[in-house]
């Protein structure tokens, strides 16, 4: 008999993911997919926590899982201050931080926290989070930009990036933090990480409008190019959604359906050819640019995340990018078994948690 049933809730900018374990044993494990338009009808990111606790509750229900059986309530997180990596308890102040967004990026991911929070504080447990979406390991040279107290800030796919960078290592009978890594998560966003010895040193920051286009970001623009959009009568909130819910695909085709969009490049669309073409060019350069980072000595490039399921997005970044280094796909993720492994390995005393401070990773020693 298990000791622990685990829920893991896993929100995505497209999807919410969830499984149950049986300490380290998945029961189920089942993703809905929600298009853009669907998200965008809630005027704010923490406006889809009862949309999506229905969710949740549904998933358990069509899979005969009794909610009171759970004792352990495990969130996907992010927005708050930025932390260390690792397994951290879920408390009131990292709840009402999260919700707050203090961190500046107000991701979907967040809602993993937020609901934990609320689920268990409803049928009681333990809740936790890991290795959230601002997770700062960041150089410095990545921080600094061309104004004075503006910062490049770490929010990238830490959860999947770490967890597939450690499942490789192993695959190699080498330790994660030995290695080299430039690790691509592509699907409803994007971010590109250099991993040196085991800290993601730098990296896109994903839904702060850096980066390449992606299904639902806009990514990397020009700064006149957005002065003018705004001048033309668009407003700051639209830009800001932009950045993360309504940019990329959903701009261009008004869905972030990927499937739909590659049916119309199947189909000769030569509109919908240049742009998904182009949003794997931009990868391409950005893998470019973490090969700079760690002065070209690269170990393997990972691409992983649900959109490496196109094999003509994989083809093109070994075209252009196979000469850095060897390519390796990892289709999907592994989110959800490292949510579950990392709080079991806590709750069997053979790892430590860390509690959320409140207080930034980082901040100018130059007191800009």
């Amino acid at each position: 008999m298990a000791e622990h049933r685990l829920l893991i809730i896993n929100p995505g900018s497209t999807s919410t993911k969830i499984s149950v374990f049986d300490d380290r044993e998945c029961v189920f494990t089942e993703s809905i997919f929600h298009d853009a338009p669907v998200l965008l009808s809630f005027p704010a990111v923490n406006d889809q926590v009862p949309f999506r606790k229905q969710v949740i509750l549904e998933l358990l229900k069509k899979h005969d899982i009794d909610i009171h059986s759970v004792d352990v309530f495990v969130g996907r997180g992010g927005s708050a201050y930025t932390q260390k990596a690792g397994v951290m308890p879920i408390d009131e102040r990292l709840y009402n931080d999260t919700a707050n967004a203090v961190g500046g990026s107000d991701h979907p991911a967040k809602l993993g926290v937020m609901l934990a929070y609320e689920l268990c504080s409803e049928y009681g447990g333990q809740m936790f989070t890991l290795d959230p979406t601002n997770v700062d390991e960041l150089c410095d040279y990545a921080r600094y930009t061309g104004i004075k107290g503006i910062y490049r800030k770490a929010q990238t796919h830490v959860l999947n990036q770490k967890g597939i960078g450690m499942k490789y290592a192993r695959s190699l009978g080498r330790q994660y933090e030995d290695c080299n890594f430039i690790i691509c998560h592509i699907d409803g966003g994007i971010t590109i990480t250099a991993h040196q010895h085991g800290k993601m040193v730098d990296s896109n920051e994903g839904s702060g409008g850096d980066g390449p286009f992606t299904p639902t970001r806009l990514g990397s623009i020009p700064v006149l190019g957005v002065l003018e959009y705004l001048d033309q009568g668009h407003t700051v909130d639209e830009m800001r959604i932009m950045c993360s819910r309504a940019g990329g695909f959903v701009n261009h085709f008004g869905t972030s359906d990927a499937d739909r969009v590659h049916k119309l490049v199947e189909a000769g669309d030569a509109y919908a050819k240049v742009i998904w073409n182009t949003m794997i060019y931009q990868i391409c350069k950005y893998i470019g640019e973490m090969a700079v980072v760690m002065d070209g000595k690269v170990d393997s490039i990972i691409l992983t995340g649900g959109l490496v399921r196109f094999d003509d997005i994989i083809d093109m970044i070994r075209q252009k990018c196979g000469w850095i280094a060897d390519v390796t796909v990892f289709p999907g993720e592994v989110e959800q078994e490292a949510l579950a492994h990392a709080v079991c390995g806590v709750l069997e005393g053979k790892k430590q948690s860390h509690e959320y401070t409140g207080i930034k990773v980082w901040t100018d020693p130059f007191n800009v």
